[in-house]
């Protein structure tokens, strides 16, 4: 059997700072003896733990002392000094396409919400006693969240599942096929335990120095997004930073690049670095916020920017616990970290006269007028969301269903993002680049080795591709660069003639050490990719999109809108939700109520003739100087907003802008200015 703790009232994590120390912090568990993490500053902290024979003595120690294997991520990333494939999903849209993340939409708050699976292994590693197990990975889930506060990011665990009986899917030494079995296991948990992302713990020893893999760019991923992790350290600590890298990897980090960690030698080094060390590393630097920031921008991470349920969260309610929970007007963290001017952050209450004091839809401690736009369209597939004029936080963020067109056509929506093989032969070989012709990932793929393949099976051996895959296979690019952008990366040429015409084909191969393990291939097809009319790429395979469950969406949107993720109809402009087959502003029953297209059409009237006081067009009615007239108009809604003279010598007027009354009538305008 599988003990599954999807709630808890366990009030025994806390995050703080030492009192009196500038830049300090805390991570600590009181639910079995006192045991965390205490910093002090950059080169100095300690790790506090109960003693083994006894929970009322304690052992404190600096934190080098503890020992971590020398270890490595079983993922192998390409990395660019100009040009990545974060910047080219960005800046490589169509021309006349300009998406940008708002500003402060990108800087806030975000949350991941968290589970965690033991395996059978680490049960027995614990000496098959539950609650040990259990607060284990919670600490270790602490830890996790404690890194990711630096990166404006709260973990959030919502469930725990103990295998105390047996597997739930197959764990092997080999992380390769560990990762893909425990995924495909988790998107069947999905459909009756809601979550953004799931890391496994085991107690197995994976091959070499493994400790942990995960996909790349896959946070949200119904598919992938997750990862698997070794538990190498007696002390949570150790499995925490693996789990705080791999996730790192589904936000789209890549493994850091010399001169990126500058993180102090006491502090073990960066939290993203392919090899880690004594001590543990527990430091995000400014490329993984660059990555990240790409990341989000490129349309991933889609499922991050909505409030978890707290009636889900591990730990039952607490005020200073940063969550807003029931019966809590505000909560803005412990006292000494609370900076929000609307919050008492001592009872989690509003100070007076505010309406509240979080989300992108609070400003100034008000609500925000309904309507008001708080999450711009970031990409093609991305969808805009909008205030309520009720609650403080911005709807979830909506995006294309998967499936969806889009560019022109070119390509599908595939979790928020819109990939294609123009974006990235760019990533590999820079500008100029494009994709080869078919019959370079035809012949170049069919042949199964480091050069040419459909990725890997679940005994890590290299994939022939068929005819039918061969497009989701290493991608096959033509560029004029003399070598890939990446520097430990190799050029792989093919030329095939045909009729006597030669075609060029590139590839790349990137070199790895033997000890790096198993590696998800940064020259792969990317899933999600186009390779034929409704085919997109997944796993090595070109699959029918249908394997996507869109269902018939599409055809409830009366042609006058798209569906969005959460398969309701997104409408157009001009009707109304939720089947987009009546008048209406547009939008969806999720993304809030969108304004009108226009509250008003705005009119540039132009006067034909010069007016003057008691002239041909109106009558003085203001005294000197003042003049009133009149204009007939037929448009609906309008608002005059200034006059202006046929004859240059006369200025424009500009004037309080007036709102006309629907349907078609006349104006009374009084001007103050000499015509």
């Amino acid at each position: 059997m599988a003990i599954s703790i999807f709630f808890s009232q366990d009030h025994c994590f806390y995050h703080g700072n030492v009192r009196g120390i500038e830049n300090s912090a805390v991570a600590l568990s009181t639910c079995s003896g006192l045991r965390g993490l205490i910093v002090l500053s950059n080169n100095l902290s300690y790790i506090l733990e109960p003693r083994p024979d006894s929970q009322e003595q304690h052992f404190i120690y600096r934190s080098e002392h503890l020992k971590f294997p020398r270890a490595t991520c079983g993922n192998l990333h390409l990395r660019s000094n100009t040009v990545d494939l974060h910047t080219e999903l960005t800046d490589q849209a169509e021309p006349g396409h300009h998406f940008r993340m708002k500003r402060d939409d990108q800087h806030s708050m975000k949350y991941v919400e968290l589970l965690l699976v033991a395996d059978f292994a680490e049960f027995r590693k614990h000496n098959s006693d539950l609650q040990a197990t259990k607060h284990k990975l919670v600490e270790a889930a602490n830890y996790v969240d404690k890194f990711y506060k630096s990166l404006n990011i709260r973990v959030a665990l919502v469930g725990i599942e103990v295998w105390n009986d047996h597997n739930k899917c197959e764990i092997s030494e080999n992380p390769y096929s560990t990762l893909w079995s425990f995924l495909s296991w988790r998107r069947k948990l999905l459909m009756y335990k809601k979550h953004d992302n799931a890391q496994l713990i085991t107690g197995m020893s994976f091959h070499g120095t493994t400790i942990g893999l995960a996909p790349l760019m896959a946070m949200c991923s119904v598919y992938q997004s997750g990862g698997v992790n070794m538990d190498h350290s007696e002390n949570a600590i150790g499995v925490a930073a693996t789990m705080a890298h791999e996730m790192g990897h589904n936000f789209g980090m890549s493994h850091d690049a010399a001169g990126c960690c500058t993180a102090s030698p006491n502090d073990g080094g960066c939290i993203m670095a392919a090899a880690t060390g004594d001590p543990f590393p527990r430091v995000f630097n400014k490329c993984n916020r660059k990555e990240l920031d790409r990341y989000l921008q490129s349309g991933g991470g889609m499922c991050l920017y909505n409030m978890p349920d707290t009636k889900t969260l591990y730990g039952g309610q607490r005020c200073g616990n940063g969550y807003l929970e029931e019966g809590e007007e505000c909560d803005c963290g412990e006292v000494e970290e609370c900076n929000n001017p609307c919050c008492n952050a001592a009872n989690c209450s509003l100070k007076p006269g505010a309406e509240c004091a979080h989300g992108t839809c609070c400003h100034r401690c008000k609500l925000v007028s309904p309507g008001t736009l708080c999450r711009e369209q970031a990409r093609p597939c991305d969808l805009p969301e909008y205030c309520t004029g009720k609650s403080p936080f911005c709807p979830a963020n909506f995006y294309q269903l998967d499936g969806t067109p889009c560019e022109d056509g070119r390509a599908y929506c595939y979790s928020g993002m819109c990939l294609t093989y123009e974006q990235q032969c760019l990533q590999l070989w820079g500008r100029g680049a494009r994709p080869a012709p078919d019959l370079c990932f035809e012949k170049v793929n069919a042949a199964g080795d480091p050069y040419g393949n459909c990725g890997k099976d679940i005994n890590g051996q290299y994939r022939k591709c068929n005819t039918r895959d061969a497009k989701c296979g290493k991608i096959q690019c033509q560029s004029t660069a003399s070598k890939p952008l990446e520097s430990n990366a190799v050029p792989i040429d093919t030329t095939i003639t045909i009729s006597g015409r030669q075609i060029h084909c590139r590839g790349t191969h990137v070199y790895r050490n033997e000890d790096e393990g198993d590696m998800l291939d940064p020259g792969l097809v990317m899933a999600g990719t186009k390779c034929g009319e409704s085919h997109v790429c997944f796993e090595g395979h070109c699959r029918n999109t249908s394997f996507l469950n869109n269902g018939d969406c599409g055809k409830k949107c009366h042609s006058q809108g798209v569906c969005n993720n959460n398969q309701n109809c997104h409408c157009f402009s001009g009707w109304a939700p939720p089947f987009c087959n009546k008048p209406g502003n547009g939008g969806s029953l999720d993304s809030g109520p969108m304004p009108p297209e226009s509250e008003f059409d705005i009119l540039f009237v132009e006067i034909k003739e010069t007016l003057i006081a008691g002239g041909h067009h109106g009558r003085g009615i203001g005294g000197p100087g003042a003049i009133a007239f009149s204009l007939d108009y037929t448009e609906l809604n309008s608002k005059f907003i200034f006059l202006k003279s046929q004859d240059a010598k006369v200025p424009v007027i500009p004037m309080q802008a007036t709102q006309v009354s629907p349907r078609k009538g006349s104006i009374h305008i009084q001007t103050n200015k000499f015509l």
